[in-house]
């Protein structure tokens, strides 16, 4: 290996990235050394190192590029804080779901669509998601919108982009899966809300018509022309699940498309923290729960164990209270300690709000006089008469 000095924003795809000009623990590549495989990638790289140390006998057959979801700390020029990620990312996102709407009834009249659009909208906010994870995750938890369906879509897509990212998707194979979970539920336009807002005592027939409405929608979608395949695979697929139990098909194992296992994770999870006209919605937490008991079974078991990493079982933006009585804000992932996030306590162990919130890494915490701080619960927003959205705006 002859390594050959060189600046970041030099890179041309196709090098091989042995060395950076800091540790690899200061940066969100998993592995040490890659190929760096596009201009994208070559952005990103740059935003986080001055220059590179590439292998000028390099000849093919390395690792490609892969990016760790969690928070990092780039170079400083380049770190927003929290605040202006959030607001950065909440104009993305309602852009997207926006054009989502959009969509939604262009396919419903039967109008010619454009489904290069939604992509083109989406882009952005998946932009925001690589730039900064957590305050994307916080807005998605936070933003109520207007009618589910869109914002569930836009919502559904990030959980699925932050997975697969997670797991080292391409950026196209996360542009598609975006796409693709954003119109998962355009079928569901077709069917009549009394029968979308009823959850309990279906006839088997009403069953069967809801069951129906991933086909319904990849039909749609596909109405619009020159769909990519993959992208309607997703559609048609993201409600089948690993053990047989899911629909239309009750497709099982490896026969479900990765991507389409992505999507029914994203989608479930996001359901559950969402509340419905037929059911109060979960805490992160006690969804996080729910999917781990399910993983083996309904869900495969690494992609559940990844998104708990991507993510945090205390996802940044959860309302949390602390063993002290204390609540806080979750403001921040730790890697390698996610029981142990960054927290902004708001409310001292009398329930009443501090004159300056104290920011606590409970990670790195020394001890004091009180004892050591550590989540006792989850609570949802509006506890106490605090909003988790008043933080971050």
């Amino acid at each position: 290996m002859r390594l050959v000095k060189l600046s970041a924003t030099k890179l041309e795809p196709g090098m091989f990235v042995a060395e950076l000009d800091r540790p690899w623990l200061e940066t969100p590549f998993t592995l040490q050394g890659f190929v760096v495989r596009d201009s994208e990638e070559i952005k990103y790289v740059s935003n986080y190192v001055d220059h590179v140390y590439v292998d000028a006998e390099y000849t093919g057959a390395r690792q490609p590029l892969t990016l760790a979801a969690a928070p990092f700390e780039p170079k400083p020029q380049v770190r927003l804080a929290m605040k202006d990620q959030f607001n950065r990312a909440k104009d993305t996102f309602r852009s997207a779901a926006n054009a989502l709407d959009t969509t939604f009834q262009s396919l419903r009249s039967g109008c010619e669509t454009d489904i290069g659009a939604l992509k083109t909208a989406l882009n952005p906010l998946l932009d925001s998601i690589f730039r900064g994870q957590d305050a994307v995750a916080a807005l998605v938890r936070l933003e109520d919108g207007g009618e589910y369906r869109p914002y569930h879509g836009v919502s559904m897509a990030v959980w699925a982009v932050i997975l697969g990212r997670q797991i080292g998707l391409s950026r196209s194979e996360l542009e598609k899966l975006a796409v693709a979970c954003a119109l998962c539920d355009v079928g569901m336009t077709q069917l009549p809300t009394e029968l979308l807002d009823q959850a309990e005592n279906l006839t088997d027939a009403q069953r069967r018509i809801i069951r129906a409405h991933p086909t319904m929608s990849a039909n749609l979608v596909c109405s619009a022309g020159n769909v990519d395949k993959e992208i309607l695979g997703i559609i048609e697929n993201h409600h089948e699940r690993l053990d047989g139990s899911g629909y239309p098909r009750a497709t099982e194992g490896p026969s479900i498309p990765l991507l389409a296992r992505i999507a029914g994770l994203a989608d479930t999870y996001d359901a559950m923290i969402t509340p419905r006209p037929y059911a109060k919605a979960r805490t992160s937490h006690e969804a996080m729960l729910e999917l781990l008991e399910c993983s083996g079974g309904q869900f495969q078991e690494a992609l559940v164990e990844q998104f708990v990493q991507a993510i945090g079982l205390f996802p940044t933006g959860s309302m949390v209270e602390l063993n002290t009585g204390e609540v806080a804000i979750v403001t921040a992932q730790n890697i390698n300690r996610r029981l142990k996030p960054e927290v902004m306590i708001v409310l001292n162990d009398a329930k009443a709000r501090r004159t300056m919130p104290k920011i606590v890494d409970l990670a790195e915490q020394r001890i004091a006089a009180e004892g050591e701080r550590w989540i006792a619960r989850e609570l949802q927003s509006g506890t106490y008469d605090i909003t988790n959205e008043e933080f971050f705006i």
